[in-house]
């Protein structure tokens, strides 16, 4: 039985899916590293509401630095 192919995320090029191919679903290096900085700029995102909502991160900070103030 031959092993699934896939296409590489970044530049879908085949991929076959064993254990040989340590970069996979992605083809190279190159493209995983591509993929996570999409990530890490918020160029990809997980539909839906965010798990902490910014104002009440903003407002959680800004208790945090009065308190800090005080004596």
């Amino acid at each position: 039985m031959a092993a699934p192919e896939v296409k590489c995320p970044t530049c879908n090029k085949p991929v076959q899916w064993t254990k040989e191919a340590k970069f996979r679903p992605f083809c190279c290096h190159r493209c995983r590293m591509i993929d996570l900085g999409d990530w890490v700029t918020e160029g990809h995102k997980i539909p839906g509401e965010r798990a902490v909502d910014e104002m009440m991160s903003e407002e959680l900070a800004a208790e945090l630095l009065r308190q800090a103030d005080k004596p």
